[in-house]
């Protein structure tokens, strides 16, 4: 029997994964969001509830480690593994032990790199066909982001993964550096909307439902998903601007005569590689799967849309690092544009390498199947 990807991936329980680095404000924005509508719903997963204050919220604990809050949504402690949180939490709502919920949102800790648990949503069984990836919010500090990302390599990774960045502290911070901040995360990562946060108040419309696919929609908002639009080239941003950055992404250039210290961000690369043409499917297979085993840790984040010669179908590519989602065929095109747009963000692995990479693997398809 043939199964529908497209089907089980629309109805799986979509999961935000809320992270920053320490200080930048994850617990100020999850206590404005748990007194929200949106998230009524909603089962969130933090790290300790003494790191939130939600005390006066609390209706009742439905189970251990599992409250109630008036808004309805769910809060559960993970003071284990993440695999056991969720696989409890699940169970318990098939049992009744706890309200039905239709969302998650899982709270890192700010030393935390997002991909294990996006590694976790992906591999484990009963969580990968239960959860899907709505998406990746990050929280950067406006005070301090720019000497976060000169300093720790994993805010940088932070950033560069995520789907929306949530910038804090505006109120707080020199406007001078907060442009030089938005400049630098628009080069860093120019796919993902900028979203400004007052005092840790951010429209939840703006962070949640961020992934391909959005309950409110009849189909995957592909568009959208992978705004490949902020990676081209001849992309300039005006003030009417609705890719969220407001900055054209721009290239590192040598040789301006002076020597710059060494930059965390500087090793990564977010880039998007088009195809006019359908292209051999097996090639590109192939050639996805060598990056994958060769130089997998450097891929931050694959995403794209695929025309394959073998499918009428587009396809629908999605990974981190060393693993990958099963591809999802899409029953229609969602437009009249019929290219394959690949979207890359990498550390020390530069565009043309992979572009020279999937050329010959194409290249050595057609030869073959000629």
């Amino acid at each position: 029997m043939n199964r529908d990807l497209q089907a089980e991936a629309a109805s799986a329980i979509p999961v935000t994964i809320l992270t920053g680095f320490l200080g930048s404000g994850k617990t100020t924005m999850l206590n404005h969001l748990l007194v929200q509508p949106e998230l009524k719903d909603a089962a969130v997963l933090i790290n300790e509830f003494g790191d939130v204050a939600i005390d006066h919220l609390l209706v009742k604990q439905v189970a251990e480690d599992v409250v109630l809050l008036d808004s309805g949504c769910l809060c559960c402690t993970v003071r284990g593994d993440l695999v056991d949180a969720m696989r409890e939490l699940f169970v318990k709502r098939v049992r009744g032990d706890v309200p039905e919920f239709h969302r998650v949102v899982i709270e890192t800790t700010g030393l935390a790199d997002p991909a294990p648990i996006i590694h976790t949503l992906m591999t484990d069984p009963l969580l990968a066909a239960r959860y899907r990836l709505d998406g990746l919010v990050c929280t950067v500090d406006c005070v301090n982001g720019l000497t976060c990302l000169d300093t720790n390599k994993e805010s940088v990774k932070q950033a560069a993964m995520a789907d929306r960045l949530v910038l804090t502290k505006l109120d707080l911070a020199d406007p001078t550096k907060v442009e030089q901040l938005r400049a630098r995360l628009a080069e860093l990562n120019p796919g993902a909307l900028m979203v400004p946060a007052a005092q840790g108040r951010v429209p939840p419309v703006e962070i949640l439902d961020c992934g391909l696919f959005d309950g409110s929609k009849h189909g995957p908002d592909v568009q959208r998903w992978l705004n490949e639009e902020a990676y081209a080239d001849d992309h300039v941003c005006g003030p009417d601007c609705d890719h969220g950055h407001g900055f054209k992404p721009r290239k590192k250039k040598a040789g301006h005569g002076h020597i710059q210290a060494a930059r965390h961000d500087d090793s990564v690369s977010s880039f998007v590689i088009t195809y006019d043409e359908p292209v051999a499917w097996q090639g590109l297979a192939l050639a996805l799967e060598f990056l994958i085993s060769t130089r997998g840790e450097n891929l931050l984040r694959v995403k794209g849309i695929v025309n394959a010669k073998e499918s009428d179908e587009p396809l629908i590519i999605h990974g981190v690092q060393h693993m990958f989602y099963p591809v999802v065929p899409l029953p229609e095109w969602p437009d009249d544009d019929r290219r394959t747009r690949i979207v890359f963000i990498t550390r020390d692995l530069p565009q043309d390498a992979i572009e020279t990479l999937l050329a010959h693997a194409l290249a050595e398809e057609e030869e073959a199947g000629a």
